[in-house]
């Protein structure tokens, strides 16, 4: 389907006008030979995203949240911030199959609200992912410790750089398949914990207990009752344990909207990207809410082997999956589980790396980054990009000594809010992005994908998302402690001064809804579509084997 200027625009404005709207703001994609290649393909997406999104929050993160909420809150937490995440989702669907570019988020936010914002997002992403690779590199050091501990970490550190630069240097086609089958086995390995834990909740284990809703019972009862001994009152408390599944649950689905970042490199992607979306978010809500309830069934929310692995952070010691079977005599799966957790961790570095390369190239594009960053091979790979990056993994070697190990976490938590910042703005540019096409006389029914639940939705999303975030700290009060707090809280602060220090410097402003620029790059969308349906239909119907492969 193709979107004219003439036809979907409201009213014409002057090259003039948006010019003096966006400051001067580039945007055109850049030349062919100069830009990203778009070679990924709806499964290949869908498995990315799932790849980026599915990981340790999961089969480790879970732990803490059903300690601190029981098991009833658990299933509540995810259940509501799953509908966050399917609205986060859809929004960005309909904006990117509308204008599937290649600068990410930022270029949304610079086109539809302000170039400061679209400044202030791409760096808080960049920021995010600078960290997340190195932290998923590693908890995939320690995940190989669990084996053995005769070769130094550092050394599993350098491995596992090296292998995720190489994959991601190799090109999009490479990285897309490769991800698609790192993500597949993660898929199964999810759908045997489920199988697993439900064959033990209804008796077939060596003990043959049947648990059923036992932990759901007193004396552990559905919710938990996170802090009872600061605040002393029991409905406080359990209101506190459910909102602690609130923010374990955001940040565990935070990844999710990585989708958008590969927008830029996607096959036909006003069909390809609403179908990711659709795919990715139905499957992440099954495993995250399938999962954190077959938790429930199989752990007790009270019992002290699951405190015990809460605080070990990483490895199969950590899993609530391993507390379950060991509780009922099962003791071979935790090699097993590990084995799933490394593939996990190290998938997660793998995307990790190439979202962060993506995003500095779509900010060096927009010229807010150096122009450097703006190159690419042969094979589409901004490869000064990726060397930036990979670079920046080399802050998990401040793990390696304790000394360092304090900072390396400070820094994890001073990005860990970039997540939450980043679902707000999708909200909002699509807020915004409906507001322009209103003022514009454009149908939102003419769109290649209309977002369910709007308008409402989008603002549903970006006032809870804030509301979790503000409040994700509450435990730093209780008692108070300054480092926690600021660790938690800095990158709201750092936010709003990468926004208001880009307005303050350049004078941007609030785009006008009717001064918002429809128009500009569709032509060229229109005409890599139009390029590839040509190419598809030279080659001929698909068979039915790779129909049904494309399918499964």
């Amino acid at each position: 389907m193709e979107y004219s200027d003439e036809k979907k625009i409201g009213h014409e404005r002057s090259d003039s006008s948006i010019s003096n709207a966006y400051h001067d703001e580039t945007l055109h994609e850049p030349p062919i030979e100069k830009t990203l290649h778009r070679g990924l393909k709806a499964r290949q997406i869908s498995m990315i995203a799932l790849g980026g999104a599915v990981g340790t929050g999961l089969i480790i993160g879970s732990g803490t949240a059903l300690r601190r909420g029981g098991p009833l809150g658990l299933l509540l937490g995810y259940s509501f911030v799953g509908f966050i995440c399917y609205l986060v989702m859809v929004a960005l669907g309909e904006m990117a199959s509308f204008l599937p570019h290649k600068k990410g988020f930022a270029g949304y936010a610079t086109r539809f609200v302000d170039p400061a914002l679209g400044f202030a997002l791409g760096w808080n992403y960049l920021m995010k992912y600078l960290i997340v690779t190195p932290n998923n590199i590693n908890a995939a050091g320690v995940v190989v410790q669990y084996w053995t501990q005769k070769v130094h970490v550092a050394i599993w550190m350098v491995v596992f750089i090296a292998f995720i630069f190489i994959v991601n240097l190799l090109g999009v086609r490479v990285f897309g398949e490769l991800e698609f089958w790192f993500s597949s086995i993660k898929v199964i390995a999810l759908i045997g914990l489920l199988l697993m834990g439900v064959i033990i909740d209804l008796g077939g284990n060596p003990k043959h207990d049947r648990i059923g809703f036992r932990y759901w019972k007193a004396p552990n009862g559905p919710m938990g009752s996170y802090l009872l001994e600061q605040v002393r009152d029991g409905p406080v408390a359990i209101f506190l344990g459910f909102w602690a599944t609130l923010t374990n649950a955001l940040f565990a689905y935070i990844g999710t909207e990585l989708i958008g970042v590969t927008v830029g490199e996607a096959e036909n992607p006003r069909r390809n990207i609403p179908i990711a979306i659709r795919r990715t978010f139905f499957r992440i809500l099954v495993f995250y809410v399938g999962g954190v309830f077959v938790i429930g069934l199989t752990v007790p929310s009270t019992n002290d082997s699951l405190f015990v692995a809460t605080k070990s952070k990483t490895g199969a010691a950590a899993s609530p999956f391993v507390v379950a079977t060991t509780l009922v005599g099962i003791k071979v799966l935790n090699h097993v589980i590990n084995g799933a957790i490394l593939i996990f961790v190290m998938s997660a570095a793998n995307s990790d790396l190439y979202i962060g390369s993506r995003t500095l190239y779509g900010l060096a594009v927009e010229g807010k980054a150096p122009k450097i960053f703006t190159r690419v091979n042969r094979m589409g790979v901004p490869y000064t990009s990726l060397f930036l990056c990979t670079a920046f993994c080399a802050l998990v070697f401040l793990n390696v000594r304790s000394s360092g190990a304090k900072v390396f976490t400070w820094f994890v938590n001073l990005v860990s809010t970039a997540g939450a910042l980043t679902w707000m703005c999708i909200a909002y540019c699509h807020i915004r992005f409906m507001k322009a096409l209103e003022a514009q006389g454009m149908s939102r029914n003419d769109l290649p994908y209309k977002a369910p639940f709007q308008p409402w939705g989008s603002w549903f999303a970006l006032v809870a998302t804030t509301i979790i975030t503000l409040f994700k700290g509450f435990d730093t009060f209780i008692p108070f402690k300054v480092d926690t707090f600021i660790t938690s809280y800095i990158g709201i602060p750092v936010f709003f001064v990468l926004w208001m220090g880009y307005r303050i410097l350049y004078k941007s402003k609030l785009i006008p809804s009717k001064e918002v620029d429809l128009v500009t790059g569709l032509r060229e969308i229109n005409e890599e579509e139009n390029k590839y349906l040509e190419d598809q239909a030279a080659l001929g119907p698909r068979s039915t084997l790779k129909r049904m492969w494309d399918s499964l």
